[in-house]
């Protein structure tokens, strides 16, 4: 956990890499608005979905988001499909956009991982559907306070649902924290071997106001269900905001 960029709130368990699922999707957005930067309102570029893409939409053992072969959307639009409902088809058609196939794409993720000090994350896929991309909760904390500080990532992490032309219906964001007050992003992951995990982001007080806390965690019963160790990994996360918050509070009395 963290309070703003200058003091370290402390970890819990082993710094053991474990499977993070889709909280691979940060490092992913990360890489392509650092590639493919986007400021205020801009959409960005077009970007055409292909077959592979709108096939991988109808899968019924992965989180994906419908795409229609041939139709464009923009930047943003992908991206919103990438982090709200978790799309591993959006995942890897954005890493065939920006550098011609996954594997490159992967290639960029790695590097940009040892550039911010994640010395003991591993990245094999760009969705993180893969159990070999692993991590630790410091690794994902130093992405995060990265990510963070680009003005689109946070205004779409802190996105709870969006309408997007093209795509049926209301994209709903995994992350339901997102009601809890002062809540404002980040990212769900979840699997059966990497149970359920979350990088939360919420203001230090409820009210919205505060500097930014960042959490995470990870690992929330592996081995059950994705959707048990998803609500395990929310759960958990509401609980420790909670306390934070408790505790800065408290912090604050006692220097007032």
């Amino acid at each position: 956990m963290n309070r703003g960029a200058a003091r370290n709130l402390g970890t819990r368990g082993a710094q053991t890499p474990v499977p993070i699922a889709s909280v691979t999707k940060v490092m992913t957005a990360y890489v392509i608005l650092r590639d493919h930067p986007l400021h205020g309102d801009e959409e960005g570029p077009a970007i055409e979905a292909d077959q592979q893409a709108a096939d991988e939409s109808v899968s019924g053992t992965e989180s994906t988001a419908p795409v229609r072969a041939g139709r464009n959307y923009s930047q943003r639009q992908m991206l919103q499909l990438l982090l709200l409902p978790s799309g591993n088809n959006i995942a890897r058609l954005l890493a065939r956009w920006d550098a011609g196939g996954e594997e490159a794409f992967v290639a960029k993720m790695n590097k940009a991982a040892s550039g911010l000090g994640m010395n003991r994350t591993t990245y094999t896929d760009a969705s993180g559907i893969g159990s070999t991309t692993v991590s630790t909760s410091q690794d994902q904390l130093k992405l995060a306070r990265e990510a963070m500080k680009n003005d689109v990532f946070r205004k779409i992490v802190a996105t709870p649902s969006a309408t997007i032309p093209g795509v049926p219906g209301t994209v709903l964001n995994t992350n339901t924290l997102l009601r809890t007050p002062g809540v404002v992003g980040l990212k769900t992951g979840s699997s059966t071997p990497a149970g359920g995990n979350l990088v939360w982001a919420a203001t230090a007080r409820d009210d919205g106001s505060g500097p930014l806390v960042l959490g995470v965690v990870l690992h929330q019963q592996a081995g059950t269900s994705a959707e048990q160790g998803l609500h395990a990994a929310l759960d958990r996360s509401e609980k420790l905001i909670t306390a934070v918050r408790a505790g800065l509070a408290a912090d604050d009395r006692r220097s007032a």
